[in-house]
Parts: C-alpha cells; sequence; structure tokens
C-alpha cells in the first residue's frame, strides 16, 4: 500500500517514567487480560526517554508499506501508515495530558521526520489524539 501517514502517539504514561521497548510489546501482544492480544505491535518506532530509538519493525524507506512492515497503531489505516511513539505523554497524576518530551525525545522525533520526509515528501504527520480513530488491531 503507498505511504500516507506518519501518526504521532504517545505511550500515555506519566513524565520521566521509564518505559522499556519489552513493555510496549508485551502491553500490546501479550493475551488478554495482560495486553491487547495483537498479532504485532502498535508502533514502528519507539522514541526513549534518553532519546534513544528502538525500531519495532525495520522499514526499507519507500512509499510503499509492505505486508512485514504494518503495526496496529489505527485501525483502517495501519496499512499507509508508520507509528512513531514516544515515552510518556501524561502529567505525574495519570490525569492531564501533557507534552513531556525531553529535548533528548524531541531531537530524535525530529530526525526520523526529517528521514521520512527525505522519501515520502507528500504524507501527512498528525498525532493520534488529531485522527479520532481507535488503537486495536
Amino acid at each position: 500500500m503507498h505511504f500516507q501517514y506518519l501518526i504521532i502517539h504517545c505511550t500515555a504514561t506519566p513524565a520521566g517514567r521509564w518505559v522499556s521497548p519489552e513493555d510496549v510489546k508485551r502491553w500490546h501482544t501479550a493475551p488478554k487480560p495482560y495486553g491487547n492480544g495483537w498479532k504485532q505491535v502498535g508502533y514502528s518506532d519507539l522514541i526513549l526517554l534518553d532519546g534513544s530509538r528502538h525500531q519495532f519493525v525495520k522499514h526499507n524507506n519507500n512509499l510503499t508499506i509492505d505486508p512485514f512492515e504494518i503495526t496496529n497503531g489505527i485501525a483502517g489505516i495501519n496499512s499507509i501508515s508508520r507509528h512513531l511513539c514516544y515515552v510518556g505523554g501524561l502529567d505525574k497524576t495519570f490525569h492531564k495530558a501533557q507534552d513531556t518530551r525531553t529535548p533528548q525525545q524531541i531531537e530524535t522525533m525530529l530526525s526520523i521526520i526529517h528521514e521520512v520526509l527525505a522519501y515520502a515528501h507528500n504524507i501527512k504527520i498528525a498525532g493520534h489524539n488529531q485522527l479520532g480513530l481507535q488503537c486495536r488491531q
């Protein structure tokens, strides 16, 4: 399918709380009730608090989303999207959405966006919250 969206997600965890790639994979792929029971993790890439990047799915950096590149970020558009996630997104009380990105996370996020725009000039970049769609397989 033709690559159309780069969707930005957060882990919806409080500011400063460490979340590992293994945590995210377990949340998404562990059988219910311990996880979502999905076959594939929801994100292509995860940006950790220290700014390091974990690729859940390797991409061939072209305008085609191959079947092996599809992740479960947003039902209905996964075959035309890449999903980028940063650790954080909530205040320390778990009650309020907040931009908790560290300077290192912002730097990595911008780097990934520039990487994608180098080969996919016309994609739409949006936050998951801007699309009004549900995360599910």
